[in-house]
């Protein structure tokens, strides 16, 4: 399994002989080095969306139609974008399972909110939402954009996720000492992995205080473009 950056809150994840684009904004995202657009998005087979907003969801759609491969996602949002942008998609909702080629994907709860920007506003996207990744003998969290929350309880201790990719910066989302709480108190997770941070200096520029608050787990700043080989 390889677990790649891709700035703010995209990761490019090789699993189960499956290559899986979660939530590529590398359009405009200072934290992503443009010209390595190719080599960041070659052999995808799925896109997967946690919710709406343009950090999440900014080179979906262009990605989608580039490379001829489905957006995974929440279904009233899918359906959108299938009925507007003529896309393949994968809509289900929170507590549905898909099969994607031998890696199964649910769909978990998040708190946070969801929106496309409009020239008349925000337009609803569905609800926010988190993923449970199981291939391998493993079982990824991405949490998505969240706070701590009590859905956590539960979700730990049915999926019992071994690596957590946890947003991080604060502001928006969890801070770095948030998250560290809520993986000692809902995860027994072997490998954190710290997203939504360092892209403005509005979030958290470090991982420092969550690798300090969970002795014992593999706390890993990831790097741009870097793989992680779990």
């Amino acid at each position: 399994m390889k677990i790649t950056w891709l700035g703010h809150a995209g990761f490019r994840i090789e699993i189960g002989g499956q290559i899986l684009l979660v939530d590529p904004w590398l359009t405009g995202n200072p934290s992503f080095p443009e010209d390595r657009r190719a080599e960041a998005t070659v052999g995808a087979t799925h896109i997967l969306i946690t919710h709406g907003h343009g950090d999440h969801t900014g080179d979906a759609l262009t990605l989608s139609k580039e490379l001829s491969v489905p957006i995974v996602g929440i279904y009233d949002l899918m359906s959108h974008w299938e009925a507007s942008e003529g896309v393949a998609t994968i809509g289900f909702n929170k507590g549905g399972t898909v099969d994607l080629g031998g890696v199964a994907v649910t769909m978990v709860n998040a708190v946070h909110s969801s929106s496309l920007g409009t020239d008349h506003g925000p337009m609803y996207a569905g609800g926010e939402a988190g993923y449970m990744i199981a291939a391998e003998g493993h079982t990824i969290y991405v949490s998505g954009d969240t706070d701590i929350m009590a859905d956590m309880a539960w979700m730990g201790e049915l999926h019992q996720p071994d690596i957590g990719i946890l947003c991080a910066g604060g502001h928006f989302t969890m801070d770095m000492s948030r998250a560290a709480w809520a993986a000692k108190k809902f995860f027994a997770f072997h490998t954190v992995i710290p997203c939504h941070y360092k892209t403005f200096p509005l979030l958290e520029q470090s991982a420092e205080a969550l690798a300090a608050a969970l002795p014992g787990v593999n706390v890993i700043e990831p790097e741009v473009l870097h793989p992680i080989e779990i």
